[in-house]
């Protein structure tokens, strides 16, 4: 898989990951973009949703779409595609993420607008994610519960293109070596 790179896009929901990730696997030369709601789509019956009081079945269909996630971006990496994987890892999951993380390294990227720009996109959005969630809480898993690796944006002011953009500018600030203590 010499030459090949994984990218990770997380944050909450509305948060932009979706936007991002596919703008981001279009401006590699060869790449796919693996969204986790595809893979959670593919639960046909007996899924199991993330709430904030979610128990240990959820948690576990949760790491199971990760696997799911993971395990479609090593059959694409080893064929020479870059692959941009896209999802809510936030909190104390995010060790069992990095856990099933196929490759040495990746870049970890996670998206952090202010609440208000994430009631807006919620707003504009087909889909509605914050049903049993409130921005707020959801913020707070990400912002009190999520161990800092990886690149952090703030991206209220800035358009996905420009979100990108900073992505690219700076591939070391992404960037996360697995099993590497977290800070």
């Amino acid at each position: 898989m010499h030459g090949v790179a994984l990218y990770v896009i997380s944050g909450v929901m509305a948060a932009g990951k979706s936007t991002v990730a596919r703008l981001l696997a279009g401006r590699l030369p060869k790449a796919v973009c693996v969204p986790g709601d595809a893979i959670r789509a593919m639960v046909v019956s007996g899924r199991v949703e993330m709430s904030p009081d979610a128990g240990a079945d959820a948690l576990g269909q949760l790491v199971l779409r990760y696997k799911g996630a993971l395990a479609v971006a090593a059959v694409y990496l080893a064929a020479g595609f870059d692959v941009v994987v896209e999802d809510v890892i936030i909190g104390p999951v995010l060790r069992d993420f990095l856990a099933l993380v196929p490759v040495d390294e990746f870049h970890l990227v996670f998206l952090d607008p202010a609440t208000k720009a994430i009631g807006e996109r919620e707003q504009g959005r087909g889909k509605t994610g914050y049903d049993a969630w409130q921005i707020e809480g959801l913020q707070r898993i990400l912002r009190e519960d999520t161990d800092r690796v990886g690149l952090w944006l703030d991206s209220t002011g800035l358009t996905a293109e420009q979100t990108v953009d900073r992505i690219l500018a700076d591939p070391g600030a992404s960037l996360v070596r697995v099993g590497d203590p977290a800070d």
